[in-house]
């Protein structure tokens, strides 16, 4: 069989001499020490885990990883929740005031409040663990910046608006078309039902008749495009009707002449 050898330092003779060690010698010992080890290391893990009911290192690690991910997914929880009671304020404000001012209607929560529908957003969140937690952020998050976007183009619609604000007042038809000096002329007929002059009866009257003397000016009632002017026998007479933009329309009936063309820009 075969041997190993192995110096062995002699105190007598002061010499390193020679001994053969069996190779199976060898084996057997570095199994033993192979085992030896190993239920060392049995015996400790027992120890560790079963006696003092401590975690191994890398389950210690792997959880403070874990609670540092939770802290942060509450940390952006609690400031969603503070952006969307911001964002609420705004949609109050946006509805009740902005809008209110510039005729717009207001948005309604059907339109705030909209889903996701079509393709699974989250599909990807299907094919590995993922907490609810963090899935009620995402969830929170995509909600919100929805939110944001219809707010957004809110905004946009009334910018656009508020630039124009100064050349609508201009066009809306609000002043009187003659000159309104006391004693040159009266109002004949009011704004409403009446009874009507022609056929008798109670009728809706669509306008206001201004009664002064024959050739005293018409003027426009604000900024606009003169849109029509004819001559009706039978109904309004000499008349034009003058375009404001801003879905405003004025109409000047009865009048003695016309002295603008039909396109014409008038202040």
């Amino acid at each position: 069989m075969a041997s190993r050898k192995k110096y062995i330092y002699n105190p007598k003779t002061l010499s390193f001499e020679i001994k053969e060690v069996p190779v199976k010698t060898v084996v057997f010992r570095s199994i033993g020490l192979f085992l030896l080890s190993l239920g060392m290391a049995v015996f400790y893990f027992w120890i560790y885990a079963g006696v003092l009911k401590l975690d191994p290192p890398k389950t210690v690690l792997l959880k403070k990883k874990n609670a540092d991910l939770v802290s942060k997914i509450d940390i952006l929880d609690k400031q969603l929740s503070a952006y969307e009671a911001d964002l609420e304020v705004l949609q109050e404000r946006d509805n009740d005031i902005y809008r209110s001012i510039f005729g717009l209607n207001s948005i309604s929560p059907e339109v705030r409040n909209a889903g996701f529908g079509g393709v699974n957003r989250y599909e990807w969140m299907d094919n590995a663990y993922v907490s609810k937690e963090f899935r009620d952020l995402v969830l929170q998050a995509d909600i919100l910046t929805k939110k944001m976007y219809v707010q957004s183009k809110s905004f946009d619609e009334i910018s656009a608006l508020s630039k124009r604000a100064g050349e609508m007042a201009s066009a809306i038809p609000a002043i009187p078309p003659i000159n309104p000096e006391k004693g040159k002329y009266r109002i004949s007929s009011s704004f409403g039902f009446r009874i009507d002059p022609k056929w008798g009866g109670r009728a809706f009257h669509e306008g206001m008749d201004f009664a002064t003397n024959i050739g005293n000016p018409v003027y426009a009632t604000g900024d606009g495009v003169v849109k029509l002017v004819r001559f009706d026998i039978f109904g309004y007479g000499n008349q034009v009707l003058i375009d404001h933009g801003f879905g405003y329309q004025s109409r000047y009936a009865h009048l003695s002449k016309v002295t603008v063309a039909e396109g014409m820009t008038v202040k």
